[in-house]
């Protein structure tokens, strides 16, 4: 009797528990909602968000301004959709958010660097796109739109909707509007009719007939020297070997890599160049035009929104920088081509023997060694030659930027990566003969993919070394342009990649 009087007495008493524990769990989860509500408003996330212009540019998109009147807030992009994920994302944006404003001063912060393609992948998911967007084929896309949307579809475990819609959320205002170097007259200077003429092997100032476009050639004496790099050099590569010794004919290089007022003229002489929505683009109005063998409009805007004038030309394709050389030999008279590679290395390294041209060592300016990511490095010599991923804030420059090297030249290391003629193979040198000089090599017969040399602006220290060899990749290089078929004159996912040219000299 005793143990059944106590029995009915617990009961009470759990079913009180029970209904604190469930009234409990209601509140928290009420309380857990309306928190994850209030963090997920566009007003909360600008309380901790360090970036000074995010909200504003917000407010300027397609995202914010619309015919439907959608508005799409901040974690409706920069979340997942739904689910553990939203969860885990959430936390971990969060505490980076805390710790950029509690800890990082802003104003340094290159800000233009993370409206990059590159960065925007990492912060923008594809589910939530996706949640948003469901059907790719609505009654007003057009034509184009819906390729690009159909490429999409077949190339769905590479592009994703960032690739192509990259200002959708935040407006990144309109390209710059570009004064281009044009057949008349500007400011009293007449147009060029003739090209330079040479009477001896010395440098030379080159001039583009019918336009206002001139560049300075460089005259490098030929001579003798050791392609590659010692198994001991830091941050050596297996490819930079083994070591040969290579004679190298007479010739002339670029000053500087190829610019856009040379490039475009190019462009122009094969069609019409036309400024839409600020973008230069080449309309085929002329009826001796033949849009095949012409430069076709690049997908996006070649020049990064950066401006164009003596900044290095990019975004072509090697093809495209052949069909340049080919034009310029037409408009000059001269032998016009991209360098071999054993001429590029000849000229950059211009009768020097270590890593780079300029004073110090690979492991003093590269931040892959542990004690410069804790310590910081010392760029004051380093950024007095190059333009690399320490001094660029994320774009190229112009050619005065820099000193040059022993052989006049500017840029070899940095700036923008540079295409060569040669067929890329890894073992490349190793054809060559070990126990004699081979002279004025041009590399393997065939290949898939063409050597690139130099560093750029995005490149470490330890990828500026002489030697360091690239490649293109050509496939990889193309994959957000959607059009069919793809153009054969512009990447649309390289921006670190330009060229300078050579000249023959016939007096070797």
């Amino acid at each position: 009797m005793g143990a059944n009087f106590i029995k009915r007495n617990q009961e009470p008493g759990r079913r009180y528990k029970g209904i604190l524990f469930f009234a409990s769990g209601i509140m928290i989860a009420l309380l857990g909602k309306s928190a994850l509500d209030y963090t997920s408003t566009n007003e909360f996330c600008d309380a901790c968000h360090v970036h000074p212009q995010a909200m504003a540019k917000w407010r300027l998109s397609t995202h914010y301004d619309n015919k439907s009147g959608t508005m799409v807030a901040c974690v409706d992009c920069h979340l997942p959709a739904q689910g553990f994920a939203y969860l885990h994302a959430k936390t971990v944006t969060g505490l980076r958010d805390v710790y950029a404003v509690l800890f990082k001063d802003k104003d340094k912060i290159n800000w233009e660097i993370k409206s990059t393609r590159a960065v925007a992948l990492k912060h923008v998911y594809e589910s939530s796109c996706l949640h948003c967007h469901q059907n790719l084929y609505p009654r007003e896309l057009s034509k184009k739109g819906a390729e690009a949307h159909l490429y999409y579809e077949q190339k769905i475990d590479q592009v994703r909707c960032i690739n192509c819609h990259l200002e959708v959320g935040h407006f990144r205002g309109k390209p710059k509007e570009e004064v281009l170097v044009t057949t008349s007259g500007k400011g009293g200077k007449p147009v060029y009719t003739q090209p330079a003429r040479i009477d001896s092997f010395k440098n030379f100032t080159e001039y583009i007939p019918t336009t206002l476009v001139d560049f300075e050639m460089m005259a490098i004496p030929g001579g003798v020297f050791t392609i590659g790099s010692p198994e001991s050099e830091d941050y050596h590569r297996p490819d930079e070997g083994p070591q040969r010794q290579i004679e190298v004919s007479s010739f002339w290089i670029g000053k500087g890599e190829v610019s856009w007022d040379e490039y475009d003229a190019f462009c122009r002489s094969k069609g019409q160049l036309a400024s839409i929505n600020g973008i230069y683009q080449i309309i085929n109005s002329r009826k001796d035009i033949d849009a095949v063998t012409g430069p076709t409009p690049a997908y996006g805007n070649p020049d990064q929104g950066w401006g164009k004038g003596k900044r290095p030309a990019i975004t072509m394709t090697h093809y495209a920088a052949t069909q340049y050389c080919e034009w310029l030999s037409g408009k000059t008279g001269k032998k016009y081509r991209l360098p071999t590679e054993a001429e590029w290395e000849y000229a950059c390294r211009a009768n020097t023997t270590g890593a780079y041209y300029f004073p110090g060592e690979p492991r003093s300016y590269s931040r892959l060694r542990w004690i410069n990511m804790l310590f910081g490095v010392d760029t004051s010599m380093i950024s007095v030659y190059t333009i690399y991923a320490e001094n660029s804030a994320g774009k190229s420059f112009p050619p005065q930027r820099v000193q040059a090297n022993p052989f006049g030249l500017v840029h070899m290391t940095g700036n923008v990566k540079e295409f060569c003629a040669d067929w890329y193979t890894a073992d490349a040198y190793s054809g060559y003969a070990a126990d004699q000089v081979v002279k004025d090599p041009r590399g393997p017969q065939s290949g898939k993919e063409h050597v690139v040399r130099g560093g750029s602006y995005r490149s470490d220290a330890a990828d500026l070394r002489i030697a360091r060899r690239d490649h293109t990749a050509e496939q990889a290089w193309l994959v957000t342009d959607p059009q069919i078929p793809k153009s054969r004159w512009w990447y649309s996912d390289c921006m670190e990649v330009g060229f300078r040219v050579v000249c023959e000299y016939e007096g070797n």
